[in-house]
């Protein structure tokens, strides 16, 4: 019995470990569960496959051909000697030839397009990633969310718990012929529209929960349990975004591609044999079926690509260029949001300075109003002002607090620290 017991309760132990999510959590989560991630393996299946296609241009290249053919004239000797009969060639001529040829030297062709399709790929993956990389931005916006509706949620029963003190002194300054009915009447709307705020609530963080469990891949519910993260006492500004490593990315696409043109201006080497039988075979004046072969080497060296290599450089320097100029954009941009996000810590944590100053004087305020509603010396409306006074301070510091928590996690995302 004791065992069960036990297990039963490392089960719960288990679960409610489980049910714990840190901010990183949802990041993988979020991440594993986009669709688009599936692209990235068939990306790498399609470098795969068309390495793979342009690697077999070093194999042997085989074709065979077959060609039966009548024709009106054909070669004759126009001579005649005492004693031979030399015959004249078929007018209905045919062969059969399989060719192979074997590329001994391409100039770097297919090494320049096996590179080309590596950093094509590689610019692919690296434009996924950033893609991927922009979800944990509005995982901020959702884990951030639920932090803040957790704590409104939970000054709003501290709150209520306050009214209904404040209901009891009321009621109790009645019935002592103190306070009328009014004032309580006061109170009680107070109660009435903390009520109202707490259904609210519940309903917005139950939307932020159903939009979290779709970006993770998990069904999660109410009971879940956040884990709100620790203050960052510092972060490093160096930019480490995706987007960087995609302007590399193209940037190397675009020097592959100047490395095609450059192989393309050199001589191609390659060997061939022909093997064939028909009639005629390699000798004409032979007028019957007979099987030959030809080998050889063969060398190549096609000039035209002159004409457009410059105006092809140039073009990819062009590109190049482009590249680098968003690059330093999108630099420029960030380092903008960087300094805007360090500006609105500082804010927060200004702000954060008073916070606990404030409240303590609100609840001072309060008390005393609380005191001269006792004696008779304030009406109820007067003290329910105090109150949502107090807990507006307090509201105002849960505010403060995830405000700056939310500063600094868009701070990291921006830089990707």
């Amino acid at each position: 019995m004791k065992k069960i017991i036990l297990l039963n309760l490392l089960c719960c132990c288990s679960l409610l470990v489980s049910a714990q999510l840190t901010i990183n959590d949802c990041y993988a989560k979020a991440q594993a569960n986009y669709p688009l991630i599936k692209q990235y393996a068939l990306i790498e299946k399609s470098n795969d496959y068309t390495l793979s296609n342009v690697s077999k241009a070093y194999w042997p290249q085989v074709t065979f051909s077959a060609k039966a053919s009548y024709q009106s004239e054909v070669t004759e000797v126009p001579i005649s000697l005492p004693g031979m009969n030399i015959k004249g060639m078929n007018k209905d001529q045919y062969s059969a030839t399989v060719d192979i040829s074997q590329v001994i030297w391409d100039g770097g062709v297919i090494k320049s397009k096996k590179e080309s399709i590596r950093t094509s790929s590689e610019v692919e993956k690296k434009n996924l990633e950033v893609d991927l990389y922009a979800i944990n931005d509005r995982i901020n916006q959702l884990y951030f969310g639920i932090l803040l509706l957790n704590a409104q949620i939970e000054q709003n029963r501290l709150f209520q718990e306050e009214l209904q003190r404040n209901y009891n002194k009321v009621l109790s300054c009645i019935q002592n012929g103190i306070a009328h009915q009014s004032d309580l009447d006061a109170v009680k709307v107070e109660q009435l529209k903390a009520i109202q705020t707490k259904s609210q609530l519940h309903y917005q963080k139950s939307a932020f929960i159903d939009m979290l469990s779709a970006m993770t891949g998990e069904k999660l519910n109410e009971n879940v349990s956040l884990v709100k993260p620790e203050q960052i006492s510092y972060i490093n500004t160096s930019i480490q975004r995706p987007e960087l490593d995609l302007f590399n990315a193209k940037i190397k696409y675009l020097e592959s591609q100047n490395k095609e043109i450059n192989s393309g201006l050199m001589p191609k080497l390659g060997i061939f044999a022909t093997g064939g039988y028909g009639n005629p075979g390699l000798n004409m004046l032979k007028n019957e079926f007979s099987t030959y072969y030809i080998v050889g080497a063969r060398l190549s060296w096609n000039f035209s690509n002159l004409y457009t290599n410059n105006n092809s450089k140039h073009l990819i320097k062009n590109n190049i260029n482009s590249v680098l100029t968003l690059r330093e954009t999108f630099l420029f941009n960030t380092n903008l949001d960087i300094s805007k996000k360090q500006k609105e810590i500082e804010k927060y944590r200004e702000q954060m300075k008073y916070d606990d100053e404030i409240i303590a004087l609100r609840t001072s305020v309060k008390q005393s109003s609380e005191a001269k509603m006792i004696n008779g010396a304030l009406s109820g409306i007067d003290l329910m002002r105090d109150v949502n006074a107090e807990d507006m301070a307090k509201q105002t510091k849960i505010l403060h607090e995830i405000e700056l928590l939310l500063a600094m996690y868009n701070l990291k995302w921006t830089i990707d620290n």
